[in-house]
């Protein structure tokens, strides 16, 4: 199986504040199924109060990112799942519950990982 990524960033959610709550149910209801359906691995939001630190290969820890990825933010998944397929139709789920388009990415395989 494969895994995949499901992601949007933080501003992609334009959601009014009294929807919250519920677009939250409906996201945690998502996973909850996820999880039942054994194809979780993990997920979360990115915590934007802990500053990005980029770590060097001499282990140098300084204050940066990749410039690319200097807004990264937002929520996302991982899943692992039988085809691009099935990852489609789990991404529109989440976008659905999100209220906003998710971005799916393919981790190529690595079996080690």
């Amino acid at each position: 199986m494969t895994k995949y990524l499901i992601s949007f960033p933080a501003e992609a959610m334009d959601v009014p504040q009294e929807d919250l709550p519920a677009v939250s149910e409906a996201a945690h209801a998502v996973i909850r199924e996820a999880k039942d359906a054994g194809v979780y691995v993990f997920g979360g939001g990115i915590n934007e109060s802990a500053a990005p630190l980029m770590v060097g290969a001499d282990g140098a820890v300084r204050n940066a990112t990749y410039p690319q990825t200097r807004e990264f933010n937002g929520g996302f998944c991982i899943l692992e799942l039988p085809s691009r397929e099935a990852a489609i139709q789990w991404a529109a789920r989440i976008a659905e519950a999100c209220r906003c388009s998710q971005e799916l990415r393919e981790f190529h395989y690595d079996p080690e990982s």
